[in-house]
């Protein structure tokens, strides 16, 4: 095999000319901070919302966890299109969902349907979804020295998201009387639509034969003790990011704090999630993803016992930091470890599979959470969230005796 070849199979970012890569980062990057916002409006706004058309209180959250479930749904159909067809192609059918998530549900809303407004969830999984995979994208554009660094900055954009989506929501939610939060939805399909117009720039390798049909089988790859690792603690970090995350606002509500309070409390929580990007790259580089994803998980403990302190203002905050910063340590150390366990042929499967994973246990999460908020309240959702830790610390124990396979060979 020539010199030339050999590179660009084992280095994705060899493809990308190095004039294209910063190109190419820096509108991923915008573009993660502009769709950010799509979740972040969903979260801020979904339970609340659901809680004013549903037929029942115990559906309140029910949107939210159609939301994941379209994420769980989506992730694996956008990988066969990247694999098919790019990366490219892949963003602007999971932008294009962005649009029409906006527009479904200021339907929605202008209708009292609360059946659409939970349909209207799932093509906005399917954009978050996504959104999620720009990550990914951004390794590509590296070599494999810098793909932790890459994929740091492209999330590091979140932080925009986190600033964006609340003030999005505060600015909008009461422009069209009686229909609250409306106007917001609309807002959001335009920005949906901006985000599209910047990732229609972004140039990236076009698929080879090899992606496609090209790799070891998914059973080889599953049976890799940091695979499971990285899996199981991707898993249970975003499961109760998104667990707490959900129950949150309407707790906040329940507990007769203003909405503006939550919409600040989440908006410091995306900020936690993303802000560490900056330099969670580095200390991933410095120190290895494995001790970032402990660390993670020893944040997110604490936000759980942070919130069980108490139900003010500032308790809710803190624990929805704490949070946050967790989620950024043990997601993206999780995917960093992903990272190590396929070869370049393999990428789009094993990451699509590795996100229908995360993303289907979400549901599940999203589905406990309103039922645990309304029945048994918030301290009952914080107390359950040590079970998944637990099963997270268990699994890193036996991976810590095996050495990361950086080949993937």
């Amino acid at each position: 095999m020539p010199q030339a070849e050999a590179t660009a199979r084992t280095e994705p970012g060899a493809a990308v000319p190095l004039a294209h890569e910063l190109g190419n980062i820096v509108r991923l990057a915008v573009a993660q901070a502009l769709a950010g916002a799509n979740a972040v409006i969903i979260y801020a706004t979904g339970a609340i919302v659901g809680n004013a058309l549903a037929p029942d209180p115990m559906l309140a959250t029910l949107p939210l966890s159609v939301f994941t479930v379209g994420m769980a749904l989506c992730t694996l159909p956008a990988g066969a299109i990247a694999r098919r067809h790019g990366r490219r192609v892949a963003f602007l059918v999971g932008t294009g969902c962005g649009v029409v998530v906006g527009l479904l549900s200021a339907l929605a809303i202008l209708l009292g349907s609360f059946w659409l407004f939970c349909a209207a969830m799932i093509p906005g999984g399917a954009y978050a979804a996504v959104v999620l995979s720009f990550r990914f994208a951004a390794a590509d554009c590296t070599s494999p020295a810098r793909r932790a660094r890459a994929m740091s900055a492209v999330m590091a954009a979140g932080v925009v998201a986190g600033v964006v989506g609340p003030q999005l929501v505060t600015h909008t939610m009461n422009l069209w009387p009686p229909h609250l939060f409306g106007a917001t939805y609309v807002a959001q399909a335009a920005v949906a639509a901006l985000s599209a117009l910047i990732l229609a720039g972004v140039r990236l390798p076009k698929p080879a034969s090899s992606d496609v049909a090209g790799g070891r089988p998914l059973g080889a790859i599953l049976r890799q003790p940091r695979f499971i690792t990285a899996v199981i603690c991707g898993m249970v970090s975003y499961l109760l990011m998104n667990f707490v995350m959900t129950a949150a606002p309407l707790a906040m509500r329940l507990c007769g704090l203003p909405q503006e309070a939550a919409n600040l409390g989440l908006q410091w929580h995306v900020i936690a999630m993303y802000a560490p990007s900056f330099f969670t790259g580095g200390l991933i580089t410095r120190f290895g993803a494995s001790r970032m994803v402990a660390a993670g998980l020893m944040l997110i403990a604490a936000a759980s016992a942070a919130g069980l302190a108490g139900q003010d203002v500032a308790h809710f905050w803190i624990s929805l930091i704490l949070l946050g910063l967790g989620w950024n340590f043990g997601f993206l150390g999780a995917s960093a470890m992903v990272l190590d366990c396929h070869r370049p042929e393999e990428k789009t499967r094993v990451q699509s599979l590795n996100d229908f994973i995360i993303f289907g246990t979400m549901a599940f999460g999203s589905f406990a959470s309103g039922g645990l908020l309304t029945s048994y309240g918030w301290e009952a959702v914080l107390r359950v969230s040590f079970l998944p830790l637990a099963l997270a610390v268990a699994a890193m124990l036996p991976a810590a005796l095996h050495r990361p396979n950086r080949k993937a060979a």
